[in-house]
């Protein structure tokens, strides 16, 4: 239970900081949604590579990573 609520905690800092990074014109709720997902996609996208975070500012960065990916995309997708 601690290590979920630790995740999205990671989460929503990555997707914040990927909102400021992206220049991304979402609001902030959506940027910390799409933080959370990037989390996911930052571990899984960076691990394929063999790139792992270590403690919490390696999590953080690897979240980011997945975050400005996933705030990338949906900016993409949603323009037409």
């Amino acid at each position: 239970m601690f290590g979920l609520i630790i995740g999205l905690l990671i989460g929503g800092i990555a997707g914040w900081l990927a909102g400021k990074v992206m220049n991304s014109e979402g609001g902030m709720m959506r940027n910390i949604i799409l933080g959370i997902v990037g989390g996911i996609v930052g571990n899984a996208v960076l691990g394929m590579i063999g790139i792992h975070g270590s403690g919490f500012i390696g999590k953080i960065i690897v979240a980011l990573v997945g975050s400005c990916i996933v705030i990338w995309l949906v900016n993409n997708l949603s323009k037409g």
